[in-house]
């Protein structure tokens, strides 16, 4: 578990519920769930993302190592632009999913919450003679998230017009007097903004967006929006024992950079093909939860038995299809649209559908069934 938000506060003085009553449980709505997937969709919705990790690179080899080490593009990025990036194994499997930010003096490495300690010990393995840095600044690392059509209505309203920035790419600004940094980043599968004004500005900041129109929200729409859109998280969807293809990871990855930890494997899929798994989303045949790791089965008619095919990372309510929505990796040859599946470890059965299931969501990659 991570540490409480700052905002814990506000939240709770909200009405906000949570998974629990110890300090960092997950916010889980701020107490209507179709509105504030609605806003996702349609308006602006707010999450409190304040418990992200963040490392500092610094060190003048900083540049050659990571494009040494890292599995996306590092040369040929400039101050005020960045990517996602991958960390891999030797074998080819994420160790590590986060975004990079390209900044004049050093590098800034937002991760999931809690990963930014294995991120740092992961890079530090590779680290022999480099002139490189690596500081944990989680502490100062408080952003909040917004995603929806109006967010960036929203934001020019507290904080001025924007200025243009690139995908993944951020720009300085002020609010009341204190710094804010603004990013453009995937938030719950769509394009969002990401804007950081540090723990001294993060509360003032929650509540000028909210008075702008803003709606807060809790993991429960994320959830929703996100499952929707196929996209995954490390950690939940992401672990070491998936290739990034599997994941569907192709931005967050290069195939004309040269060699870098896990580049002949990465290469080797992309020419050849040969996984054994990849991502997909299946509606389930009810609303209830289905548990992560819940197995898929479907009849072997060589076998002449059932057969476990798939495995279940993620369930959200979809309001898209009216009932539960499951992101699994399926087996080859078993991902087609409409491919049906029972349960093991949950009732009724799952179906493959198309993803994006809602409106603007980005286009997923990686098809090859």
């Amino acid at each position: 578990m991570t540490a409480a938000s700052i905002l814990d506060p506000v939240h709770r003085a909200a009405g906000a519920r949570f998974a629990g009553e110890a300090p960092g449980s997950p916010l889980l709505t701020y107490g209507d769930v179709p509105a504030e997937y609605k806003a996702g969709v349609e308006g602006c919705a707010l999450f409190d993302a304040t418990g992200r990790g963040a490392l500092d690179m610094g060190g003048d080899d900083r540049l050659e190592f990571c494009h040494r080490i890292l599995a996306n593009t590092v040369r040929g990025l400039e101050p005020g632009q960045g990517n996602r990036q991958l960390l891999l194994s030797p074998k080819g499997k994420v160790l590590a999913d986060f975004e990079l930010r390209f900044e004049a003096d050093r590098f800034r490495l937002s991760t999931e919450p809690g990963a930014a300690p294995a991120l740092a010990q992961a890079l530090d393995m590779f680290l022999f003679a480099d002139k490189v840095e690596l500081t944990d600044v989680t502490g100062e690392h408080t952003p909040l998230d917004l995603c929806g059509p109006k967010a960036g209505e929203v934001l020019s309203a507290v904080l001025g017009p924007l200025p243009e920035v690139s995908d993944y790419g951020f720009a300085s600004l002020d609010h009341g007097g204190m710094p804010v940094e603004l990013s453009r980043v995937p938030v719950a599968g769509s394009w969002g903004w990401r804007v950081d004004a540090g723990p001294a500005g993060t509360e003032a900041l929650w509540r000028a967006l909210c008075e702008a129109g803003a709606q807060p929200a809790g993991i429960v729409a994320r959830d929703c929006l996100r499952v929707e859109a196929g996209a995954a998280i490390f950690g939940v969807d992401i672990t070491d024992d998936v290739y990034p293809q599997e994941a569907r990871l192709e931005e967050a990855f290069a195939l004309d950079k040269g060699c870098y930890v896990g580049q002949e494997v990465v290469a080797k899929i992309d020419t050849y093909g040969g996984l054994n798994k990849r991502l997909v989303a299946l509606a389930v045949s009810h609303d209830d939860p289905v548990p992560r790791g819940a197995k898929l089965i479907a009849w072997d008619d060589k076998l002449e038995k059932d057969r476990e095919l798939g495995i279940v990372t993620s369930w959200a309510y979809s309001f898209v299809l009216d009932t539960g929505l499951v992101l699994a990796y399926v087996k080859r040859r078993h991902q087609a649209v409409g491919t049906e599946f029972k349960l093991d470890g949950a009732e009724g059965t799952a179906r493959v559908v198309a993803l994006p299931q809602r409106a603007g969501a980005r286009p997923i990659t990686g098809e090859f069934e």
